[in-house]
């Protein structure tokens, strides 16, 4: 999520948790604390895929920001003037208000290192898009209160409680989503695939089901207010032949243990030679991604050469405003069809259904 929705979640534990003995003071301190996970964004490996796959790295760890939490709470009880305020109290407000980062952003796409250091892919389940004002607004309108009050209890108390409210209602819909998606996923026999449901840009009502089979890659809109209506799914190349050969490029194995198997293979002709290019299918929207990397060269027939460092390449801007006005239109209307195949090149659409 963005650092607003952080600071302003940790204001409204640590204001729940401390309000009443501390006032504005546990407001203040719970935001900037749990912003601080998200300064990882300043460090820099020197390399587009390494920068990205190690964002939401240690800094977001259970692990590490537990442990920070717990010395910030020995050093509160040993040198904070509050002398009344207990050891566990102390504890309760740091460690909440940190861990409320990490296991926020669980809830959204990008995956979170919960575990580091331990070796497992970063863990997500996404019920919320990384900005969604319905969620953040009552945190925030919480957090002014507060502040303007003085009273760092009560509405940070309620700002926390809708804002669960929402989450729950978020998870909800996700279920109602994947009840809806299995007859078409039954009917093209790929109901065990690895799939993906996730919400669409800034809203709960309107969510993208991406699922990967071999070298097809699956794509389909589900609305909550699209009644029975059976979702259609368009069909996509995913360039899964170029798969081996990225898998044995160092920075592409690392991109599919942060991706895979949400990963689209390409060739591209740039600077007079061939570029391996793998893209990440589970951020953006077919035709549009938002991260691309170029993970290697080489002269046509030869073997690939791995770039050092790996380059990301920008997006299509101009085509993301474009989609995104459809997409609000069709949150509110299943009539209002959004084609994803629309937005990309002939040679990558597989199949794609009558509607379209």
């Amino acid at each position: 999520m963005d650092t607003l929705t952080h600071a302003v979640l940790g204001a409204a534990v640590g204001g729940t948790v401390l309000g009443r003995r501390l006032g504005r003071k546990a407001v203040l301190i719970g935001a900037v604390v749990a912003a601080l996970p998200d300064l990882d964004v300043f460090l820099d490996y020197g390399d587009a895929v390494l920068n990205v796959t190690e964002h939401r790295g240690f800094s977001h760890s259970v692990f590490v920001l537990t442990g920070l939490g717990t010395l910030l709470a020995l050093l509160a009880r040993r040198f904070a003037p509050a002398r009344d305020i207990t050891l566990g109290r102390w504890w309760a407000f740091f460690v909440l208000s940190m861990l409320s980062h990490p296991l926020l952003d669980v809830l959204t796409t990008y995956g979170t290192q919960l575990w580091w250091p331990l070796d497992v892919r970063p863990s997500a389940w996404p019920v919320v898009f990384i900005i969604d004002p319905l969620y953040t607004l009552p945190l925030l309108a919480a957090f002014v209160i507060a502040l303007a009050s003085g009273n760092g209890f009560r509405a940070p108390a309620w700002g926390l409680a809708i804002s669960c409210a929402y989450l729950a209602f978020a998870m909800l819909a996700k279920e109602v989503v994947e009840h809806r998606l299995e007859p078409a996923l039954a009917e093209h026999g790929i109901e065990d695939a690895p799939r993906l449901v996730q919400p669409t840009p800034f809203n709960t009502l309107l969510w993208r089901a991406t699922i990967i089979d071999g070298d097809r890659h699956y794509e389909t809109l589900v609305g909550l207010l699209d009644g029975a209506e059976a979702p259609m799914l368009e069909i996509f190349h995913r360039g899964a032949e170029l798969e081996e050969d990225a898998l044995a490029l160092e920075m592409g194995e690392r991109l599919d243990w942060f991706a895979g198997p949400y990963l689209r293979y390409e060739v591209r002709q740039r600077d007079g030679r061939e570029t391996l290019i793998a893209t990440d299918v589970r951020l953006g929207f077919p035709g549009f991604y938002a991260f691309s990397y170029a993970l290697a060269t080489r002269e046509e027939g030869e073997t690939w050469q791995p770039l050092v460092p790996t380059e990301m390449l920008t997006p299509d801007t101009r085509a993301d405003r474009e989609a995104l006005g459809q997409l609000a239109a069709r949150v509110f209307s299943p009539e209002a069809r959004l084609c994803t195949s629309d937005f990309v090149t002939d040679r990558w659409v597989a199949d794609v259904p009558e509607a379209c």
